[in-house]
């Protein structure tokens, strides 16, 4: 995500060499999404090149590669998990979690084969799952069996909240591109475990994000109060403003916790010169 086109010489330095730019976004946000890895398993060299642009408590959210979630959904997957695990490994303490986000069709009925693939991985990492089943928000069993499937792995359920970007129709290309890609899923809140993952879509406006988010500040803040770390990653159908919104979603947060470390300051995007 740090090599969002739309940030190049306005969150970051422009022009700015590719193994530079995770460097520049880490000192906006202190977490990321590590979504291109749901794509390929990228090679050991190019992981430890994220380590060392980022401190270690930077946080990483690593997706599993589609090969093991949507193509062979969690079956027959050891050797490709085992690639991917060594691949991910140069992360070290950054890796906050590996996430595994399952398709739509992956519902009630599957969540034995998710509760042997949780019981067969290693306990190295946490682990977080991100369903896309309405049933397991509608259905009290279908709940239940997920939870408990969780709780024996000690993994955490990632909410997608978008409700907030379903609430009224899409008034840009980037928001009817996602009108129609996005899923529509029920809101959730419960955290399972001390660090609890959020993943929120706003709109192209930011005075809608901002009001859509509002339920999220409270909850936050109440986990932090309870002693939790929670990780909270803010999405526009664009994205062409998350850093800062990430930032002003972080500052509200904090200005009711004060406790609450600071973000580091963003690298300043000096000019070029010849002397």
């Amino acid at each position: 995500m740090w090599t969002h086109k739309a940030w190049q010489g306005r969150f970051l330095a422009h022009p700015l060499p590719s193994d530079e730019r995770l460097r520049h976004y880490a000192h906006w946000c202190n977490a990321v999404e590590g979504n291109t890895t749901f794509y390929a398993t990228p090679a050991r060299d190019t992981v430890a090149s994220w380590a060392r642009q980022t401190d270690p408590d930077f946080r990483f959210v690593i997706k599993l590669p589609k090969l093991i979630t949507h193509e062979r959904r969690l079956t027959g997957v050891d050797d490709a998990l085992r690639a991917f695990l060594d691949a991910v490994e140069p992360l070290g303490p950054r890796a906050d979690a590996l996430w595994i986000q399952l398709p739509g069709s992956f519902g009630p009925t599957d969540v034995p084969t998710l509760a042997r693939f949780l019981r067969g991985l290693s306990r190295s990492h946490r682990y977080a799952v991100e369903v896309r089943d309405a049933a397991f928000f509608e259905d009290p069993r279908a709940t239940r069996a997920l939870e408990e499937a969780l709780a024996a792995a000690t993994a955490e359920w990632i909410p997608f909240d978008t409700t907030a970007f379903f609430r009224s129709p899409p008034t840009s290309d980037a928001e009817r591109d996602a009108w129609t890609k996005k899923p529509h899923m029920p809101f959730r809140s419960l955290a399972r475990t001390d660090r609890p993952i959020v993943r929120y879509l706003g709109r192209d406006a930011v005075a809608q994000t901002v009001e859509g988010w509002r339920r999220w500040v409270d909850i936050v803040v109440e986990w932090l109060r309870e002693g939790r770390s929670p990780t909270v990653f803010i999405h526009t159908p664009d994205n062409a403003e998350a850093p800062m919104l990430a930032r002003r979603f972080h500052d509200e947060v904090r200005a009711r916790v004060p406790e609450l470390d600071a973000l580091p300051e963003p690298i300043a995007d000096e000019p070029l010169t010849l002397f």
